[in-house]
């Protein structure tokens, strides 16, 4: 396939300390895909040097067929960057923020349209300074989207939302990938990755430790299921390769119905916690 970002044996060391051990990843034209791990996993180092911002020591990266730390301005015409921590343009509006931005880009989306897209029309005349959390983690993306980028970096997005404005979010990127914009981001929110992301990555002391469609990560899809029903008031439970067998031997002897039949196999969160453990 082809691959967007390509990185083989990546290091990066802050004085004795290692951020990034010899990573290597590759992410697809058009896909979404998620970074996780534990805080101080080299998560966002990893997305600093992919955006040019932050030297690496050793290893090959490739985005969007540059080489991102000598890249210059018409690389940087197709990259959005969402990073974790923004806190500039305070007493300037959305509206001018966006507008601001805008001017950057040879081909940027309408500043009117990209508040709407991230649900800020209400607040377009608003100084910066008096938005809440959720609100700045909007416009952060809106000035992410401005170039109509190809390439769309989100370094937890979705910090200090509400579990709407999360799931409104959400719709946003699966409209972007839509429409072909290839994602990449970091999250702590296991649900988030689930919702969005074809495939993952789980850092853990700066190595990947399992990469792979999120259905079948960390060997997911061929885990024992667990079969829970209710006898009488006691819940019982058993965990099997075949779960089919044990729901039909239930329903033989119930003959019927299973009261409380559940078939669950390990969440993203169970595998995850197994991963970095």
């Amino acid at each position: 396939m082809d691959d967007v970002v390509r990185v083989r044996g990546l290091r990066k060391r802050y004085g004795g300390a290692t951020a990034v051990d010899g990573l290597d990843l590759s992410v697809h034209r058009g896909e979404v895909f998620a970074v996780l791990g534990p805080n101080g996993a080299g998560k966002t180092t990893t997305m600093e040097i992919l955006e040019g911002y932050r030297r690496r020591d050793a290893g090959e990266v490739s985005v969007l067929g540059a080489d991102p730390h000598t890249a210059g301005r018409e690389w940087r015409y197709r990259i959005g960057v969402v990073l974790q921590d923004v806190d500039d343009g305070r007493e300037l509006t959305v509206a001018e923020i966006v507008g601001h931005f805008a001017r950057y880009y040879p081909n940027s989306r309408p500043p009117g349209e990209v508040i709407d897209l991230v649900g800020l029309t209400a607040k377009a005349r608003a100084r910066v300074r008096t938005l809440s959390g959720g609100q700045r983690r909007r416009l952060d993306v809106a000035v992410g989207l401005v170039g109509r980028p190809e390439l769309l970096f989100l370094d937890e997005p979705t910090t200090g939302f509400d579990p709407q404005a999360r799931r409104q979010f959400w719709d946003l990127v699966r409209q972007l990938a839509a429409e072909g914009t290839t994602i990449l981001l970091t999250t702590h929110h296991l649900e988030e990755a689930e919702a969005l992301a074809s495939r993952v990555a789980v850092l853990a002391n700066g190595r990947i430790v399992a990469c792979g469609d999120v259905a079948t990560l960390g060997g997911r899809a061929g885990a024992d299921a667990t079969v829970r029903w209710l006898d009488g008031d006691r819940r019982c439970d058993e965990r099997t390769a075949d779960p089919a067998a044990v729901v039909a031997r239930l329903t033989r002897f119930y003959a019927g119905p299973v009261p409380g039949l559940t078939v669950t196999r390990p969440s993203l969160e169970d595998v995850y916690l197994e991963l970095i453990a």
